[in-house]
């Protein structure tokens, strides 16, 4: 029976290499000197760090543009609020999104269920797994979830026929 998986993954490989030319170009650019600008990589969470809300927004561009050119879908990117730390420096933190949140799983579901395709949808941890007796069904709801959840960078992946 045909079956893939849908998934929301980054390829963390090629969100770190954006990072790290995003730190290239922060330490070259000339309105970044003397400043305490600064972009760094742990685990799933970029940390910004500047001297103005408006330096964040700048590097927070050159991250996206970085991200962009390596193929990155930049709806991985889940903003959090800017911190003030001391003096008068900024910090944002910005988590890297993985796997479907169980809400959106449900919501997966629910779109599928009212497709009336002849699919069948299941939760399996962090992936929706979708199996059907057809492919053209298989790619009948790989456009609709495209459509429907546009928000979300979802990716299918383990196709088996």
């Amino acid at each position: 029976m045909p079956s893939f998986d849908t998934v929301c993954e980054p390829d963390m490989v090629e969100v770190k290499n954006a990072v790290d030319n995003a730190a290239k170009e922060i330490g070259t650019r000339f309105d970044f000197k003397g400043t305490s600008a600064a972009i760094e990589l742990k685990d799933k969470e970029i940390t910004l760090l500047g001297d103005a809300e408006f330096q964040l927004q700048q590097i927070e561009d050159i991250l996206r543009n970085k991200m962009t050119k390596r193929n990155v879908d930049v709806r991985f990117l889940d903003k959090g609020a800017v911190q003030k730390i001391g003096g008068d420096k900024v910090r944002q933190a910005i988590k890297v999104k993985n796997g479907i949140a169980t809400e959106d799983g449900k919501k997966i579901q629910k779109i599928i269920k009212d497709s009336k395709l002849k699919v069948q949808a299941a939760i399996q941890g962090e992936a929706v797994r979708v199996t059907g007796a057809k492919r053209d069904d298989l790619q009948a709801v790989m456009a609709l979830l495209r459509k429907e959840m546009a928000e979300l960078p979802l990716s299918f992946d383990n196709f088996r026929d």
